[in-house]
């Protein structure tokens, strides 16, 4: 059985105002499905966060009908299983998924204690497909309230437990949290997000667990794997190589994983140096790949440029951010590392508090921005 696993597609996004929509449908027609219709995969695993937001525009939704059109057209049709993740809206992923099943397009429903496999079968016999949409602590507890559930591992291991898993069959689960060992890039939402620390041991005895939330393509284990995003969304993700992950399982525990490379149309790219430097015409004739891309730029000059940003915006129409590191910013400690390390919200609005007032936030300050932040999340 071959699958391709896919996640944190992050349809709609925009950064900087940069919207990345046609950037998201030219991947998708122009890497994904050409790769589809190549492998000839059994199925499409989809891990969570489709969309940006859980109010998805109509141009997002759009593009991701297309995208499933177009796979359903496939030479070879395969089957897609889509959970929803934390940006998500659960129940507009779910919205459909009864009937929409019938053809072939799987759609985690609401998560309510019950998660039954899609059966597939090949030559070697059945394989069992669960899909474990993105849930919170509140939620599994309140489906199984006679059980001790105190943290998001509690969780999500009586989720996994109650979908009541055959061990001898082979089994794939899709899944959106973050796992214990992940190495985080600082574009995903770990803390607020709400499934912290989830042990991999949760997932013993699975086949193949298709992970969404990290964008940063990695293995956890030889059965755990985070596809990663296929599209760059930050410039914590500059280094990352993107891919889209090729899984084939074979007999019970026989499982082999390759990536397939995807390639970005604009690039990400951090510059540092001088106005007159970074602007010049030799530098440009030089880098002619970063008059096309996506660019965080950190001058170096001492004093600032006047209508600095314009005149490099001129030069490279896609720059997102601009920077300086200097003796000033350095002795106000608003370098370009000052962020560094920090990996919340609530960790970035405590160390400008500090900065600003000199003291560190009391208790009922904490609480306060912690409220906020929360119903940030919620809207």
């Amino acid at each position: 059985m071959k699958f391709i696993h896919l996640a944190d597609l992050h349809l709609g996004k925009s950064v900087a105002a940069f919207p990345m929509l046609e950037e998201q449908r030219s991947l998708l027609f122009g890497q994904v499905l050409p790769a589809a219709q190549e492998l000839e995969p059994d199925g499409v695993l989809i891990a969570g966060d489709v969309f940006d937001r859980a109010n998805p525009s109509a141009e997002a939704l759009a593009l991701f009908d297309d995208f499933l059109v177009a796979l359903n057209r496939l030479p070879k049709r395969p089957e897609v299983f889509v959970i929803s993740g934390n940006h998500d809206g659960a129940e507009r992923i779910a919205y459909g998924a009864r009937i929409l099943g019938q053809s072939g397009l799987h759609m985690s429903p609401v998560y309510d204690g019950d998660i039954r496999p899609v059966v597939m079968h090949d030559d070697y016999g059945p394989l069992d497909v669960y899909m474990l949409p993105f849930v919170r602590t509140s939620t599994v507890k309140d489906r199984f309230p006679d059980e001790e559930i105190a943290s998001e591992n509690d969780a999500v291991a009586a989720a996994v437990r109650h979908m009541g898993i055959d061990p001898a069959r082979r089994t794939v689960c899709l899944a959106h949290q973050f796992v214990s060992g992940a190495t985080v890039s600082g574009a995903e939402e770990t803390a607020v997000g709400g499934l912290d620390c989830v042990s991999a041991e949760v997932f013993d005895g699975i086949d193949y667990v298709a992970l969404g939330h990290i964008h940063r393509p990695q293995q956890i284990t030889p059965a755990i794997r985070y596809a990663g995003s296929p599209l760059k969304y930050s410039f914590a993700e500059v280094g990352h190589k993107k891919s889209l992950t090729v899984v084939d399982i074979r007999g019970k525990g026989d499982v082999s994983i390759s990536e397939r490379p995807l390639m970005p149309v604009h690039d990400w790219f951090d510059l540092r140096g001088t106005f007159r430097e970074l602007a010049s015409e030799d530098f440009r004739a030089r880098h002619p790949e970063y008059a096309q891309g996506y660019l965080r730029i950190t001058l170096t000059d001492e004093n600032d440029i006047i209508d600095g940003f314009k005149s490099l915006r001129a030069v490279y129409p896609l720059m997102m951010e601009l920077h300086y590191d200097n003796a000033r910013t350095r002795a106000l400690g608003i370098g370009p590392d000052a962020t560094t390390g920090l990996k919340t919200d609530e960790d970035f609005v405590r160390q400008l508090f500090g900065k600003q007032n000199g003291r560190e936030m009391e208790d009922r300050e904490i609480q306060f921005i912690k409220k906020i932040l929360e119903c940030d999340q919620s809207n």
